[in-house]
């Protein structure tokens, strides 16, 4: 785990579903093992994580309720704070992220939790910059055999397969064919 708990990949689905309802840590690695099987969200991580966010004034832990004969569970919700801080998290995934990564992902997932217009204009911007990045590849060295620079075809075709969908998203978003909240 990053020194600055705030940079853990975890951190916003932990915030995402806090905006969802209260919950404690074990309900929380539970839902982010279900929902997201390729990250390691172990109970002890989260934990950590909540411990770290309330320290923080992101998230306000309510007294421990038992239920059953179940040990007592902290819960916590979000603070007015975590809210900004969920939101900050899913713009800067949308927009400063690196191609294919978990944390692009991550914000793809909260992308309903913004207005259709910013989130438009937070992909928007990204295929920019994207497109750019794409034009700076190098296409491999003329003294190279195309087996000895395969990873410049990899990193084209992944910029390339982002572009085309994160164009096809926006037509969706743009024409309403996507389903937005209100």
């Amino acid at each position: 785990m990053p020194l600055d708990a705030s940079r853990n990949s975890l951190v916003l689905p932990i915030l995402g579903f806090l905006g969802e309802r209260p919950a404690h840590a074990y309900d929380l690695a539970t839902r982010l093992r279900g929902r997201y099987a390729h990250l390691s969200a172990t109970r002890s991580t989260v934990t950590t994580l909540l411990k770290s966010l309330h320290r923080d004034g992101l998230v306000e832990a309510r007294e421990p309720g038992q239920v059953g004969n179940r040990p007592p569970r902290t819960e916590y919700e979000l603070t007015g704070p975590g809210i900004a801080c969920f939101r900050a998290k899913v713009e800067s995934g949308l927009r400063d992220t690196p191609v294919a990564s978990v944390d692009f992902a991550l914000a793809v997932a909260y992308l309903g939790s913004l207005p259709a217009d910013r989130a438009v204009a937070l992909l928007s911007a990204r295929a920019e910059r994207l497109a750019g990045e794409q034009a700076a590849l190098p296409d491999g060295s003329v003294a190279m055999t195309e087996l000895d620079t395969l990873e410049h075809a990899y990193w084209h075709g992944l910029v390339a397969a982002e572009l085309a969908w994160i164009a096809t998203l926006l037509t969706r978003i743009r024409s309403a064919e996507l389903a937005w909240a209100a």
